[in-house]
């Protein structure tokens, strides 16, 4: 199975507490992702969440495919002060699997840095696509959450 990496930083301002809050919160995802139109079946357990999300694609504008995926996510505050980390796993189908990991830092100015890494593994000829919509969504995510919490906070 092929892989790669993908990474993006940007700033947000909003305190790191504040980030990590709203990123672990399955449901806040819908609309963090513009491919993400559904969140269910959320069970936490050991300080680990668990959930089914539900992306669509369209295909030349009018076939619709609805993707169910399993996400697994975690959240880790006690790093050091101002720091935080809120990661986990995506399986879907086709064999497409994908760890994520947001690096929240605080700011001297009360906002903070976000690293958002995402390692891909997709069988081959899958790969390319699934990095071109995931990067993507990584651009889409840091805009939608920067608009969401810099205006909250």
């Amino acid at each position: 199975m092929r892989s790669t990496e993908l990474s993006h930083r940007y700033e947000i301002g909003a305190a790191p507490a504040t980030v990590l809050a709203h990123l672990a919160e399955p449901a806040n995802y819908i609309g963090l992702s513009p491919l993400l139109v559904d969140v269910r079946d959320v069970r936490r357990e050991d300080g680990v969440t668990h959930y089914v999300a539900v992306e669509r694609f369209r295909f030349l504008g009018v076939v619709r495919h609805d993707n169910v995926i399993q996400v697994t996510l975690r959240t880790e505050d006690d790093r050091l002060p101002g720091e935080a980390t809120v990661s986990g796993e995506v399986v879907s189908p086709g064999g497409v699997r994908m760890d994520y990991r947001f690096e929240v830092a605080a700011r001297p100015d009360g906002g903070c840095l976000v690293t958002d890494t995402l390692h891909l593994r997709a069988p081959f000829g899958l790969l390319r696509y699934a990095a071109g919509k995931a990067g993507a969504v990584q651009a889409e995510r840091a805009r939608v959450l920067a608009r969401r919490l810099d205006a909250s906070g």
